[in-house]
């Protein structure tokens, strides 16, 4: 299968990892938080994390900070803003709608 380039892809394919979403949800209630960190929250070895933050920042989800020894993390607004534009695309269409009102009529009128 071909690679996709499709930034939207990319940010959606990034959040389909469960360790991955677990990461995104750490930097969600916390804020900035250093790589060593995630070992203990997701139960990981540091190679482990590395890649999901690697896949992470190459699909937009996080920046990163380097501090002395430390790299810190940080979601990227611009990701989770557009997570939720994609998200708010995803509606039910008026054939499923006119459907459901449909089904919904007889029984409305018994």
């Amino acid at each position: 299968m071909k690679r996709t380039t499709d930034p939207d892809v990319l940010l959606l394919q990034a959040v389909a990892d469960p360790m991955r979403l677990s990461i995104l949800r750490q930097l969600s209630a916390q804020g900035p938080v250093c790589a060593c960190d995630f070992t203990d929250c997701c139960g990981i070895g540091q190679p482990t994390v590395s890649h999901h933050l690697r896949v992470l920042r190459t699909a937009g989800w996080v920046t990163s900070e380097r501090q002395g020894t430390w790299i810190y993390y940080s979601l990227r607004p611009e990701a989770v803003a557009r997570f939720r534009e994609l998200a708010g695309e995803i509606v039910v269409g008026p054939a499923r709608l006119a459907s459901a009102l449909a089904l919904a009529a007889p029984a409305a009128r018994a």
